[in-house]
């Protein structure tokens, strides 16, 4: 586990909540630069596959390890963060970046009381090169009351995230239904440097169709079908899947 450094007793203490779900090879490059950051109070892993190697990434980093029965995404992040013990909560994608200027930033945004939580613009390297518009979009679009989405690294301040009783007990869109509850509870911050998002998914199944089909099943979230519907429509003919966002799986 992360320790304060003397002298910064009084600083922001931050936790940071993975979830996982076979994602030790992300888990690998995550986890050893979170140890070496002095702003990290506690890093929290909570894996879904019953991976040993993601067990022993996580301890040999000095992380707290949780196994979840179910690898839904959103009670994942609620096990992390019943467990954590800082006044802030990072939730961290394994395959997102997380570094001192994004924590920085974090507690730059925090000395205003006003503010309860917030998130990070995102840079989307590696993209389709026809695509790369897409940040500017979404950054319009995140800083004029646009959805924080899970790969953004949302924060929140610990009372705040207990008093809005955590991420719902949905299999899909867990992020966009928290970001609506964070955004009608008070202030927040959306911050720079940008994190950036993983394109793997982009990569393997083409831009184009990711994003069109990303965009198609959050518009059919927000018409009202059901979360559960757009689970299995999403991982239909797939024997066992994890419950992701469709905006973030990769």
């Amino acid at each position: 586990m992360n320790r304060e450094p003397e002298g910064r007793a009084t600083r922001l203490r931050i936790s940071v909540v993975v979830p996982s779900w076979r994602d030790a090879e992300s888990l690998v490059t995550l986890l050893p630069e979170l140890s070496r950051l002095d702003r990290v109070s506690e890093t929290i892993v909570v894996d879904a596959s019953a991976d040993g190697e993601a067990e022993r990434i996580a301890l040999s980093c000095g992380a707290t390890f949780f196994n979840s029965p179910l690898p839904n995404r959103g009670e994942q992040m609620n096990i992390g963060a019943a467990a954590a013990s800082g006044d802030v909560i990072v939730f961290q994608h394994s395959d997102a970046e997380l570094g001192d200027a994004h924590l920085a930033a974090i507690e730059t945004a925090l000395s205003d009381p006003e503010i309860i939580g917030g998130a990070f613009f995102r840079k989307f390297d590696r993209r389709h090169p026809r695509l790369t518009w897409l940040e500017s979009v979404a950054r319009f679009l995140t800083r004029h009351g646009g959805t924080l989405y899970g790969d953004q690294s949302i924060f929140i301040r610990r009372d705040i995230f207990e008093k809005l009783g955590g991420f719902a007990k949905i299999p899909l869109m867990e992020d966009v239904e928290f970001s609506r509850r964070l955004r009608a509870a008070g202030k927040i911050a959306v911050l720079d440097p940008p994190v950036q998002s993983s394109a793997r998914r982009h990569l393997r199944e083409g831009a184009w169709r990711t994003s069109v089909q990303n965009g198609l099943f959050i518009v059919l979230y927000h018409l009202g079908v059901s979360p559960h519907r757009l689970h299995r429509w999403y991982y239909r003919g797939a024997s066992s899947q994890p419950a992701r966002d469709p905006m973030l799986s990769s």
